[in-house]
């Protein structure tokens, strides 16, 4: 009996998922696939809109009209479908878009995608089959389509692919309702061009952060990039000042920081990353807990223990997200497959509680704790030895950390370089 696989979303995870379960006939159903919108690659699809759609719905996207790839297409592709070879190395996001339709394309996704579908509810329904000696649980997804129009199926798996950059988050600021200027998150910024002339600080110094406030110094905003890691040492435009983190907006609206200094200022912007919603989960059924910037516990960072034919893919933090989606889906197909068996619920859950305590004891903060960064090459590895497919070459990681080093010496200039990759082990410098 062919299993049956529902995949929510259809942006790169999904698709990544759709064409390897249609790559193993022998054991899988088509997959149905539910996206929201009306085209293939989740953020990828800029949306100039903000806020909400015509439907009511909120915009997915977290897209801005000029973002460039901070990673190079070398890296990024799935290791079995390159980018075009003529194609610079740091891309604009519109080629991205047309690199994942035409991966759409290739194998042949689209017919099994039903666009402008939302996924209501996603239920485990625990089953005695006739004949059977242990439960089973599959899975009933409830969607309707743009007519309002509901049905429920039911599936032997489901995939979550809905991404995780579509739920701002913001953090808590004490005064915050003092502000006189614009409040708004790097979600709902689109250009620089209305923010000219304006003094604009920007909270959070990662790549959005560092990205939205070069775009807003060249049209001429004063920036106050306020952070709270080690002081930025690469030189920055004269438009953009570092200061520390935002501590609270005074009574007369003026923002105060960490070191006592305050400021006025006509905007403030959030460049603080993204919170893990599924509103069609019922995280407490199925043994999780969701918070704003974490969830757990995730066995492999994929599966929950209690239900371990749910994966979620994709949500792990600093990383090369095409190569680990791949990884993923093939790793979460072996075991559906047979060809991996997971450890019991109970191995599961102490094994993921001893890996976020260690990385605790580091350190880490615990809304980092799914920030992946060094850990992803093993991470990948190790998805690779223990499902049988073949490990990423060794070449992604060495050029993935030149262009980390070459990011913090030239946040301005190192999209210039073009790189070409010789072997699976070796790349060169093309300019």
């Amino acid at each position: 009996m062919l299993q049956r696989v529902a995949v929510v979303g259809a942006g790169a995870a999904g698709l990544c998922t759709a064409r390897h379960i249609l790559s193993r006939p022998g054991h899988f159903a088509p997959p149905v696939v539910f996206e929201l919108s009306e085209n293939v690659g989740g953020t990828w699809c800029y949306d100039e809109r903000v806020g909400k759609l015509d439907n009511g719905l909120p915009v997915h996207s977290s897209m801005y009209r000029d973002l460039r790839t901070n990673l190079p297409k070398e890296v990024m592709m799935f290791p079995d479908f390159p980018f075009d070879p003529q194609l610079s190395s740091f891309l604009p996001h519109q080629e991205v878009q047309r690199y994942l339709e035409r991966y759409c394309q290739s194998h042949g996704i689209e017919p099994h995608i039903r666009f402008n579908t939302v996924v209501e509810r996603v239920k485990p329904v625990v089953v005695m089959a006739e004949g059977e000696v242990e439960e089973r649980t599959t899975w009933e997804v409830t969607s309707s389509d743009s007519s309002g129009h509901q049905k429920t199926e039911t599936f032997d798996s489901v995939f979550i692919c809905s991404g995780h950059y579509s739920d701002p988050h913001f953090p808590h600021i004490p005064g915050i309702e003092n502000f006189k200027g614009k409040v708004l998150h790097s979600h709902s910024y689109r250009f620089a061009e209305p923010f000219t002339g304006q003094s604009v600080v920007v909270l959070g110094a990662k790549a959005s952060g560092l990205d939205i406030s070069l775009e807003l110094a060249n049209v001429g905003a004063q920036v106050t990039l306020s952070h709270r890691r080690p002081r930025l040492t690469f030189p920055l435009p004269a438009g953009i000042q570092q200061s520390s983190s935002v501590e609270a907006v005074e009574d007369d609206g003026r923002i105060r920081f960490q070191d006592g200094s305050v400021t006025e200022a006509d905007v403030l912007m959030f460049c603080t990353g993204y919170n893990f919603r599924f509103k069609f989960l019922d995280a407490a059924q199925l043994g999780l807990d969701i918070q704003d910037q974490m969830m757990s516990p995730l066995y492999r960072f994929m599966v929950p223990p209690a239900f371990p034919s749910l994966f979620f893919i994709g949500i792990c933090k600093i990383i090369c997200p095409f190569p680990n989606f791949n990884c993923q889906v093939q790793f979460a197909l072996a075991v559906l497959e047979g060809s991996v068996t997971l450890p019991s619920r109970v191995q599961m859950e102490d094994e993921v509680r001893r890996e976020l305590q260690e990385k605790l004891e580091r350190g880490v903060q615990h809304r980092h704790l799914l920030i992946l960064d060094q850990d992803q090459w093993e991470y990948c590895n190790t998805l690779a030895r223990s499902a049988g497919f073949p490990l990423l070459p060794p070449v992604v990681r060495s050029l993935y950390e030149e262009v980390w080093r070459q990011r913090q010496i030239h946040p301005k200039n190192y999209r210039k370089l073009n790189y070409r990759l010789i072997s699976d082990l070796q790349w060169e410098l093309i300019n």
